[in-house]
């Protein structure tokens, strides 16, 4: 609306100096300084930025455009870069390099190894390994049959490991020998048609297990030609990611070619890069920020890629002089590790120019461009599974992002809708949802629009999770956005910021925590309880650890059976860390727990009244004042 003001005062003035009358020039000026002075303003100060974004931004659409009118899958954009230059190095792990002729070549050999085992369009075969060049080669070769990979954490036990293989239909599982035992535990539970196969990357030894294929052998054993099936299309699954959700268990997201294209191009083409920067990945592949985004920038954009098998907070420094890496992809939780080692001579005599990547936060930021003299810091927000991405290009401490100032809300795919105090979303009378003001906290949603790939929502294996993140009739009757289920608020100058998440998930260890995935393992050890689960912060941590509150008015909890029940059901990073026990808990009208004063009094002693526990070893012990005051100052260390 400020915006169709300021160009009918524009057009007013042009009209007025044609007609040689002044009154109109003026009239317009005062209409655009006394209604829209601050709408004006921000726009004159964020036009140079603005104008670069769209600039770029433009290039980089009309690149994708270009990759869906030749209905491009991932191997085609990759043999443009193979084609550039076969001999460079694409990846670097464990001082072993690969260049782009040596990927193609394993990749088209991993490939033809799955067709002579009969494998086609939409069979899926599950990936559970550590980090490695050959991860990659492994579902870059599955992808030129149109096999899709589903990319399973390797932290996965139990029934989250059983739930990931059967949810995503696999018909096979590759894993490495560390990861045996894994499989091993879980086998009774697995259909007996699913296809064992043992791999080991470049330097390992190990023995096959009885009734398992030694996939090494087979891809020795494979040509090196491309395989003679059609390659899949540009809207093609290329992968399934997992993610946390609501639902208690790990999600399958379907991750498109297109998708995986615009986040390997799509970054690099935003922020101008070099094709000869280095990028440092600490990140686990299973991940869209290792996998997708740090692995994409060489495929597609031809950087070398230094794979590291598992992040070291000692050795990331030492890892990027090295390497001469001028480009690290990085999550929050990384960089505080990092910044907790003990200060360096070398902390500066490293070649960085771009940390990119999402969960800095503000304190840690500052301290980390200062200790480590890293130029840009690229802080982007969006999820595995979302069609809501932005970026922080200008160095702005503390926000995820911007949207061009010179564009009015209306017209942005983005929005936010107002919500009430338990984060559920407000409608008004018209059915319809609200859109925030400027300043304004609210639900960040995206624009769906079916017929755009770049505003899709591909959504879950599980129709039923995709449909509960889809929110329909937004601003108009029939219109669908993607519900983020974060809280987010946008400056003046159109900066974005979080404030706070709804209670469906909390990040933790640079992980994504279901709250009903853990509320559902209380539950499993205190029995039909009222139960509530949520992220607290902790002072000097990225992220929010968990914390469960649960009703207890008929006696005591067990609270080591507690602590074994969680370990048994939970990875480490999603176990709660405090426990509170109140008479009962608070609800709404509506029956729902009410989360947010809980979240907000966090595990203060001298605020809660409650009783207070903390995770301590085996079990949960009271948690005391000086206790409190000891997490506070990072004294006792969580």
């Amino acid at each position: 609306m400020a915006l169709g003001w300021a160009l009918v005062g524009v057009a007013s003035a042009a009209l007025g100096l044609w007609q040689g009358q002044v009154m109109p020039l003026v009239v317009s000026v005062v209409i655009l300084g006394v209604r829209h002075w601050r709408r004006v303003l921000s726009i004159v100060r964020t036009l140079p930025r603005d104008v670069d974004f769209l600039i770029k931004g433009v290039s980089a659409y009309l690149y994708i455009k270009r990759m869906q009118r030749r209905n491009a899958c991932v191997a085609d954009v990759f043999d443009e870069r193979l084609r550039a230059h076969p001999q460079k190095v694409l990846f670097k792990f464990n001082d072993r390099d690969w260049t782009f002729q040596q990927v193609a070549d394993y990749s088209n050999r991993v490939a033809n190894a799955f067709a002579r085992l009969g494998y086609k369009k939409g069979d899926v075969v599950a990936l559970l390994m550590s980090n490695c060049a050959e991860y990659v080669a492994v579902w870059l070769g599955l992808s030129k049959l149109g096999v899709v990979a589903a990319l399973i954490n390797h932290n996965q036990r139990g029934k989250a490991l059983v739930h990931s293989l059967t949810i995503a239909k696999s018909r096979a599982i590759i894993f490495g020998a560390d990861l045996y035992q894994a499989v091993q535990d879980v086998r009774g539970e697995l259909d007996d048609s699913l296809e064992m196969l043992q791999l080991l990357a470049t330097g390992e030894s190990a023995a096959t297990p009885p009734a398992v294929k030694d996939l090494n052998a087979l891809i020795d054993d494979a040509p090196t030609s491309e395989p003679k099936v059609p390659r899949p299309g540009y809207r093609d699954i290329l992968v399934y990611i997992y993610t946390s959700g609501t639902t208690g268990l790990p999600k399958a997201a379907k991750i498109n070619h297109s998708r995986y294209i615009a986040a390997g191009t799509g970054i690099p083409m935003l922020l101008g890069t070099s094709r000869d920067e280095v990028v440092y990945c600490p990140l686990p592949l299973y991940h869209s920020a290792g996998g997708m985004c740090a692995v994409g920038y060489g495929l597609f954009y031809g950087m070398t890629v230094v794979i590291r098998a598992k992040f070291s907070a000692s050795a990331f420094i030492p890892d990027c002089i090295k390497y001469k890496c001028t480009l690290v992809q990085y999550i929050g939780e990384i960089c505080r590790y990092v910044l907790a080692t003990p200060e360096q001579a070398s902390d500066k005599q490293h070649r960085l120019r771009y940390m990119i990547g999402n969960g800095m936060r503000t304190a840690v930021w500052r301290r980390f461009v200062d200790r480590f003299q890293v130029p840009n810091v690229v802080e982007l927000y969006g999820s595995t599974e979302g069609n809501v991405t932005f970026f922080n290009f200008d160095n702005t401490v503390g926000a995820v992002g911007f949207m061009p100032r010179i564009l009015p809300l209306s017209v942005l795919p983005i929005g936010f809708v107002r919500v009430d105090e338990t984060g559920d979303i407000v409608r008004g009378g018209d059915g319809l949802c609200q859109r925030c003001d400027i300043g304004e906290p609210g639900m960040l949603v995206g624009y769906i629009s079916d017929s755009d790939p770049s505003r899709e929502f591909h959504g879950y294996v599980d129709t039923a999770s995709s449909e509960k993140k889809i929110l329909r009739d937004v601003y108009a009757k029939g219109d669908k956005w993607f519900m983020t289920g974060d809280i987010l608020v946008m400056d003046e100058l159109g900066y974005i910021y979080f404030r706070d998440r709804t209670g469906d998930t909390f990040r933790w260890k640079g992980e994504n925590v279901s709250t009903a995935e853990v509320e559902a393992a209380v539950m499993a050890a205190v029995g039909q309880r009222d139960i509530a689960v949520y992220g607290v912060e902790v002072a000097g941590s990225e992220g929010r650890a968990g914390m469960a509150a649960v009703a207890v008015s008929d006696g005591d909890l067990d609270l080591e059976a507690l602590a074994k029940v969680l370990d048994s059901h939970l990875p480490s990073y999603a176990r709660p860390l405090f426990l509170r026990t109140p008479a009962k808990l608070e609800k709404t009208s509506t029956y729902k727990i009410v989360k947010v004063a809980m979240q907000k009094q966090g595990y203060d002693p001298a605020v809660v009244s409650d009783p207070l526990f903390l995770r301590q070893g085996a079990t949960f012990v009271p948690l005391t004042a000086q206790m409190y005051k000891d997490v506070c100052s990072g004294k006792l260390r969580l």
